[in-house]
């Protein structure tokens, strides 16, 4: 099967050379694209396939932070943070000549959808926010730190599949190992020494785990910029990142929110559940 995508690149202010998906979508679309922003430890293929479904009506952009998957890894570690995360994405923004798009962001990418409306007011059409708020349960920031930056390797698949089966089961107590498989196969990567391991920096765990690096402050001023815009929130029913407390209050603060809970899954959903894909079309469908 051919693939859907463009892969292109762009240069960060500090000569980084990232990665980015280009789904054109239909022949002749003007219209906003839709920017598809992934999690800490994630990368451009958690998008696999919402994108090309996306990608039937509209143009839609996944770019991989740096330090994931095929973006150059920052010689500094402290640049991993999401206030650089967001310069990396102005410029690309500003180099496509993007001044409007809508926005699809699962956890940190909901994050950086947050700060992105704040940085500029205005330029974001719709967004999708996917197991994250401004105010974040810290007993999910803790479950995230235990693992993030292990740098553990597997010598097949299924051992991969298997060991996220034995740290992610309590949240997605459905999965088989074809849906694990499946996970490790978005996740992690065939490293150079032939074992499987994970598709990331490993120095992406210093920042994340300093004080306050997990996420900025107080969001909420962040969350405010979106007034008014279309939004769909994403919760995972066993998530432990985003409480149903902190979507109500959301809900208080922008109107045009709506809000769908995904069944026995925690942080965070994929977006291929059915209740998440018709609940994004059902957004974008109103655009």
């Amino acid at each position: 099967m051919a693939e859907t995508f463009e892969e292109r690149r762009w240069t960060s202010a500090d000569d980084l050379s990232l990665y980015y998906r280009d789904y054109p979508g239909p022949a002749g679309y003007e219209g906003p694209p839709v920017l598809c922003l992934h999690g800490l430890t994630r990368n451009s293929r958690d998008f696999e396939a919402l994108a090309p479904h996306l990608a039937e009506t509209r143009r839609v952009i996944v770019p991989e932070m740096r330090g994931r998957a095929n973006s150059d890894y920052a010689p500094d570690p402290a640049t991993y943070n999401p206030a650089q995360y967001v310069d990396d994405i102005e410029r690309l923004l500003a180099e496509l000549g993007i001044t409007r798009f809508i926005a699809v962001g699962t956890s940190m990418g909901g994050l950086l959808t947050m700060m992105l409306a704040a940085a500029k007011p205005g330029r974001i059409v719709a967004a999708v926010i996917n197991d994250i708020g401004p105010e974040i349960d810290p007993s999910g920031i803790e479950r995230i730190a235990s693992y993030v930056g292990l740098g553990k390797s597997y010598p097949t698949w299924v051992h991969a599949a298997r060991s996220l089966a034995d740290t992610f089961q309590p949240l997605f107590p459905d999965y088989d190992l074809d849906r694990w498989l499946e996970s490790a196969k978005r996740g992690l990567v065939v490293s150079q020494n032939g074992r499987i391991s994970h598709d990331y920096d490993m120095a992406i765990s210093e920042p994340f785990k300093s004080e306050g690096g997990a996420a900025p402050p107080d969001l909420w001023p962040a969350f405010d910029a979106l007034k008014g815009v279309p939004m769909l929130v994403v919760r995972g029913e066993l998530s432990d990142l985003l409480s149903p407390a902190t979507v109500s209050r959301m809900a208080e603060r922008n109107p045009a929110m709506t809000s769908v809970t995904v069944p026995r899954v925690g942080h965070a959903p994929t977006l291929d559940e059915p209740e998440a894909r018709a609940a994004i079309d059902a957004l974008l469908a109103a655009i």
